[in-house]
């Protein structure tokens, strides 16, 4: 199976840190994003990846790729450590590339890749300003779900009520266990109108007759190309709970939350961190 990854969005949440940078390459702790979410998908048994770009987002090429001028800085001065980290992600997968022309929405941004995905059953989906944290893959696990149900499968999670507004909501019946089979989906619902407070989490494997529906609906929700609305068309769709953990890098708060977390991870950072924590605590007190 092959893997999409859209990462074509302005980031305007970010402004002005985004002004010449893509969101996706922001850092989450030592690394950015969007190889927290390559890394997602070849640990699910994914080589293959399309990551759908936009303009004045070359740095997210640039980064897959090999940098000889500092591999030879590298070697020369025997920083093994950082050499052997830095070639290993140019030996990812094989990574390529197309852009998304226009700001047409994430159902236009998918639909870019329907050559690259031609003769394939399905493929996944991986939205490349969300990390997930879990033993299975959040990928792998809908691939299984794929392969032993025949039909599309979504990563969802439950959300409160107050914040349905900022995702996808599924209508679906509890099939049991973390399964849900879904009857309908609507893209950013107001809280009085939205079926449940499950959200889509930014992790997809999908039938490919999906480009057939994107193609044929019209724009929705902001006027844009809803990869929601072409679900919808789907026949059959399965709800995953995902067992393990999502971050929103979409945002600021949520971003700086996980960077921090993944800093705390980290067996040689965490003390010295924890300390400085304990002391911004106590001078904050001071004033607040």
């Amino acid at each position: 199976m092959k893997a999409v990854i859209p990462a074509a969005g302005l980031g305007t949440r970010f402004l002005p840190a985004t002004k010449a940078q893509p969101k996706e390459m922001l850092p989450v702790f030592d690394k950015p994003t969007i190889q927290y979410v390559v890394e997602e998908a070849v640990a699910s048994g994914i080589d293959d990846i399309l990551i759908i770009t936009g303009k004045g987002k070359r740095s997210i090429e640039d980064h897959f790729d090999r940098s000889f001028e500092l591999e030879y800085f590298l070697r020369k001065n025997n920083k093994t450590e950082y050499l052997d980290e830095i070639e290993a992600i140019s030996e990812l997968a094989d990574i390529y590339f197309v852009r998304q022309k226009e700001q047409k929405g994430l159902g236009d941004a998918i639909y870019c890749a329907r050559k690259h995905i031609d003769g394939e059953d399905a493929f996944a989906v991986l939205l490349g300003d969300t990390i997930t944290s879990a033993e299975t893959p959040c990928t792998r696990q809908l691939m299984d779900i794929y392969e032993k149900h025949g039909a599309s499968a979504i990563a969802v999670e439950e959300v409160p009520r107050d914040r349905v507004e900022r995702y996808g909501i599924i209508d679906a019946e509890h099939l049991g266990g973390n399964l849900y089979s879904i009857r309908d989906m609507v893209e950013k619902p107001a809280v009085s109108e939205a079926p449940s407070n499950l959200a889509i989490m930014g992790r997809y494997v999908l039938e490919s007759e999906i480009f057939d529906h994107i193609k044929n609906i019209p724009p929705g929700f902001g006027g844009e190309i809803q990869l929601t609305d072409a679900m919808r068309c789907l026949d059959r769709v399965y709800g995953c709970v995902f067992r393990g953990r999502t971050y929103d890098i979409g945002n600021k708060v949520d971003w700086l939350k996980t960077s921090l977390e993944f800093a705390l991870l980290d067996d040689d950072i965490r003390p010295e961190l924890m300390e400085y924590l304990e002391d911004l605590m106590q001078v904050l007190k001071k004033f607040y």
